[in-house]
């Protein structure tokens, strides 16, 4: 007996593929096109329209690796054609992938207006409806050649990723230049037959439904004279009236839809191919939802509004009058969407300060949703961070990637380090590029985890990441799906609106705790070490730049930079994106990046130095900055004197071969291979390096994942090591103090440099790699003497503990994580400290001790470089260096206070006088991150600070200046005024602060005139 169902879908698909779909267009004309390709870089849209094009036949070959080719189509409508709708056909040598991934254009008119973005999922331009017939059409393409760079796996190394090195062989062919009839009729047929062929293969074997539209399929597919199509269409549509008009169940799963294009800020494209990326997407959402009266579409990014803006004011009008109907809506309230492990404290509140106040400034909306699909994973920090922006919830889709555990929720509160909730929602459609196809909307309800209490879930609807947005398909199949028997129920709102419902209907929801680790790409942690690098040095030479410009400003009467800060925070912030500062870009964003971070860094390195003579004055006494937020040397925090005497480190050779450390705090004992075999604590009596174990050891592994070259590590990377001992020379250091090793590996080369500075717990470990390895992955380890069963990494505004074991799934799986400037572990009493001034990834483990005692050996090991070859071939391939510290009988104050030092070196220089802080902090535990004058030119000074310890602490602040009055406010310096209001006395404020508790304080001066 034969499956009916499978006959049927046989006969459908056959008929749809063969004869329906190619009705859509029953007659077409050729259109004459002409070309003009613009030399290096794209032209400004007049100069394109200007140019004089050359003749293109269909078939011809076009388009170096990322040019940009001008073509102009012209034709006339035929007479015959009058009273039918009419539309270009324009091909430029698509192929069936995803939009946004290959040759891409935007169609203007001749006057320059902008009428919609072409991609292989939206190549008609729509010319009448109805015509008149002889009609003229002119219509000019701007064409990029985008190349393909992805190709899916096996992914392959490609020199594609950077225009210097594509070359010149033209990778497209011109496949269609056409005027053509449209058939609405056909086009309807198609979609009908779509949504219940779809639901039909979603539907239970045995399901009545099922059966009523196989029949229902059967008769439409009867009615349909295959030679006469158009002429039939109608008829086939009758005969599926009724299973299109059964109402779905009252028990059925809503879905809100949200038109979404969620457009990659930089990733196989650079970020000049972004700008017109979200440009052709705006236009063609601009125009269907002129055309679609419930569409409504929802873009996130206040950068990428930012482009539109400056670079396609045509386009921007349209955007603001759909903005201002409530169809076109800010999303996310962020600058972009970032990655959230990495950013710092300060960077992370910023992106919502950018980016919401741009959505404010532009179109007086407030975003209370953080709006972030595709970022990979979440710190533990965020959801403090989004309350202090003003915000209340969270969308988020990548966990859905993770490789070991299936997340238990798709609802729920997100409860961060300080016991912030924040409304959390991940979507079960899986997707944040949905395109309304049956087994998707099917999908979503099946796997949506909180049946029975929630029914609402969120699709963001259309073609993203490299752009493209929802089509005038996926609205159609929607509409179908409003109410439709078998099938969850689909309507098109705003993410507010779905959030406002999810939440009334869901007032408890499960709560989960901590960090959403993704449990994939957790190399993005190492990849592109030198943008990682220019990220950290960025944030903090923006915190000095900010905070000595605000004290000079009020000191002496310096300038406050306000509008070189803005754009230079708006540059890092950019940089920030989840697939620039992961390092999974091609190589021509990384090439830009790294000239961008030097640019940043010549300017805020001028910005501090003119700011720090303006407070030192001329003279020639020798003065020491410190940006820290910890006294140290004898100079207060955010201030200026001349250095403390400092005391002495002796260096001797040992018998065997290298060189023992002492500073009368602590003992480092070098061996002959150039590594730490004892790294001992004086005060405590107390050896850190394992028995039989040697720290300052790099480790060398093979890494090729399994798929994602510049994203993943996976775990069986772990199987193979080389240590590497052989060392060339191991010398003292020129200064007498220190220990200079040489090592050569494979094509590679390090030297460090361990130092143990006189009157301090720390040893410096100064890494320099001539990196020339692929596909390799370099690590650097300590392993400690301590029984530690969870140890505290850095995040924003705090730390979080992690396991040391792997008693579950759960933890087995984070065997790689993300820190910021510290790890910290500790036996009770007794800690130390791994600090490091530029990385992020790292892995801490426990094994059995070798010396046969009982107990364990746990070891740090921190992330240095590794050489995935795609999408970049030629990943970090040069000279890296790095600066780590080993911090002995470290608490967590000490980890804390090490991390922000290794990051803000002292300043040396001279000058006339010493200078005092602008805002003192009484209490180690309470961390001021950023002190700086009000965005909004006031001369206010903000101070934002949080408790950095993980207990509660009472402080009192000291304000340099004469103080007039303080406010609590959020971190858009808008006052909060259910804030309890600290203390005041005088010049002092006194605050209380929860564990991790975040806080920004708006001072006014006395004598400002208001």
């Amino acid at each position: 007996m034969h499956d009916d169902r499978t006959l049927v879908e046989a006969r459908l698909r056959r008929v749809l593929d063969e004869r329906i779909r190619p009705a859509v267009y029953p007659e077409s004309v050729p259109l004459e096109a002409a070309v003009w390709h613009a030399p290096g870089e794209p032209v400004p849209v007049a100069e394109g329209l200007a140019a004089e094009p050359e003749p293109i036949e269909v078939g011809a070959r076009w388009g170096a690796p990322w040019g940009t080719s001008w073509f102009r189509v012209t034709g006339t409508v035929p007479e015959a054609w009058a009273g039918r709708t009419v539309e270009a056909l324009l091909d430029l040598g698509f192929d069936e992938n995803m939009p946004g991934f290959q040759c891409e254009g935007l169609v203007y008119r001749p006057d320059g207006t902008p009428v919609k973005g072409l991609n292989p999922r939206n190549q008609w331009v729509r010319i009448g409806a109805p015509v008149a017939g002889g009609e003229q059409v002119r219509l000019h393409i701007e064409a990029a050649s985008n190349p393909v760079i992805l190709d899916y796996h096996p992914f392959r190394p490609t020199w594609l990723g950077d225009k210097d090195t594509a070359g010149q062989e033209p990778q497209y062919t011109l496949t269609r230049m056409d005027l053509a009839v449209f058939d609405q009729s056909v086009w309807q047929l198609v979609l009908d037959l779509e949504v219940l062929g779809e639901l039909m293969a979603e539907l239970p074997v045995d399901s009545a439904r099922r059966h009523d539209i196989l029949r229902a399929v059967e008769r439409a597919l009867d009615a349909v004279d295959l030679q006469d199509v158009n002429g039939t269409a109608d008829r086939a549509r009758e005969r599926l009236t009724g299973v299109l008009s059964a109402p779905a169940v009252p028990s059925a799963h809503r879905i809100s839809a949200v038109g979404h294009a969620h457009i990659d800020s930089a990733w196989l494209w650079p970020l000049r191919e972004t700008v017109r990326k979200v440009a052709r997407t705006t236009s063609n959402m601009t125009a269907l939802i002129e055309d679609e009266p419930e569409f409504v579409f929802a873009m996130s990014q206040a950068q990428q509004w930012a482009w539109v803006k400056e670079h396609r004011p045509e386009v921007w009008a349209r955007v603001k009058k759909a903005v201002a109907e409530g169809r076109f809506v800010p999303a996310g309230g962020m600058w972009v969407e970032s990655d959230t492990n990495m950013p710092g404290s300060e960077a992370m509140a910023r992106q919502f300060v950018h980016g919401k106040r741009f959505f404010l400034d532009e179109f007086g909306i407030e975003n209370e949703e953080a709006w972030l699909p595709d970022t990979f994973g979440f710190a533990a920090g965020l959801p403090q961070i989004i309350k202090a922006a003003g915000s209340k919830w969270l969308l988020t889709q990548k966990i859905s990637w993770s490789q070991t555990n299936t997340f238990p929720h798709h609802t729920f509160h997100w409860e961060g380090i300080d016991g912030t909730r924040i409304f959390t929602h991940f979507p079960p459609v899986d997707t944040y590029n949905c395109s309304m196809k049956g087994s998707e909307i099917a999908h979503a309800a099946r796997n949506f985890k909180d049946k029975g209490r929630a029914r609402h879930s969120l699709a963001p609807t259309g073609w993203g990441d490299g752009g493209g947005g929802t089509t005038r398909e996926m609205v159609a199949k929607a509409a179908r799906l409003r109410d439709l028997e078998g099938s969850a129920t689909v309507v098109w709102e705003t993410p507010r609106a779905f959030f406002e419902k999810a939440e009334a209907e869901y007032p408890e929801p499960p709560v989960w705790v901590g960090e959403l680790y993704l449990e994939l790409h957790r190399a993005t942690l190492t990849s592109q070490a030198k943008t990682k690098q220019g990220n950290r040095r960025s944030e903090h030479l923006l915190r000095e730049a900010e905070l000595w410009a605000a004290t000079a400003a009020v000191r002496a009467g310096f300038p406050y930079p306000y509008e070189e800060l803005d754009r230079i925070w708006k540059t890092v912030l950019l940089h920030q994106f989840h697939d620039i500062l992961p390092g999974s870009s091609i190589a021509w964003v990384h090439r830009e990046a790294r000239a961008t971070y030097e640019r940043v860094a010549a300017e805020l390195t001028a910005l501090i130095e003119a700011a720090q003579r303006a407070l030192a004055g001329e003279g020639t006494t020798p003065l020491v900055f410190n940006a820290a937020p910890h006294p140290r040397h004898g100079v207060p925090a955010g201030g200026a004197a001349a250095p403390a005497e400092a005391g002495a480190t002796t260096l001797a050779s040992r018998e065997d071969g290298g060189f023992t450390l002492d500073n009368g705090l602590l003992r480092i004992t070098v061996d002959a291979r150039g590594l730490v075999v004892s790294a001992y604590d004086r005060d405590a009596d107390r050896e850190a390096v394992a028995p039989g174990r040697a720290a300052n050891l790099l480790q060398l592994h093979p890494d090729f994942p399994n798929m994602w070259d510049a994203w993943d590590v996976d775990s069986f990377y772990r199987n193979t090591v080389t240590d590497l001992t052989d060392a060339e020379s191991v010398t003292a250091g020129e200064d007498g103090a220190s220990v200079r090793i040489v090592r050569g590996f494979g094509s590679s080369r390090v030297t460090q440099l361990l130092s143990l500075p006189p009157g301090e717990r720390r040893l410096l470990i100064d890494t320099e790699v001539d990196w020339h390895e692929t596909e390799k992955f370099l690590k650097l380890a300590f392993p400690l003497d301590l029984h530690a069963e969870r140890y505290a990494s850095e995040t924003q505004f705090g730390h979080v503990f992690r396991p040391t074991h792997t008693n579950t799934s759960w933890e087995a799986a984070k065997f790689e994580a993300c820190n910021h400037r510290f790890v910290h572990l500790e036996e009770p009493g007794w800690g130390v400290a791994v600090v490091n001034d530029s990385t992020y990834g790292h892995d801490v483990t426990r094994t059995v001790r070798t010396d046969g005692d009982r107990g364990t050996t746990t070891s740090v090991r921190v992330s240095l470089l590794r050489a995935p070859r795609f999408p970049d071939p030629e990943t970090d391939q040069g000279v890296h260096r790095f600066r780590h510290a080993l911090v002995l009988g470290a608490s967590v104050a000490d980890a804390v206070r090490e991390g922000w030092r290794i990051n803000l070196p002292e300043r040396h220089t001279t000058g006339a006088r010493d200078v005092a802080p602008l805002v003192t902090v009484d209490d180690d535990a309470v961390v001021l991150t950023a002190v700086k004058l009000a965005d909004d030119g006031s001369g206010d000074v903000i101070a934002r600070f949080h408790e950095a310890h993980g207990a509660r602490a009472r402080a009192t602040l000291t304000a340099g200046f004469d103080l007039a009055d303080v406010t609590v406010t959020d971190l858009l310096e808008r006052p909060l005024p259910d804030a309890p209001a600290p203390g005041v006395d005088g010049e002092r404020i006194d605050v209380r602060l929860r564990p991790f508790e975040l806080m920004t304080l708006r001072l006014r001066r006395r004598g400002d005139g208001r």
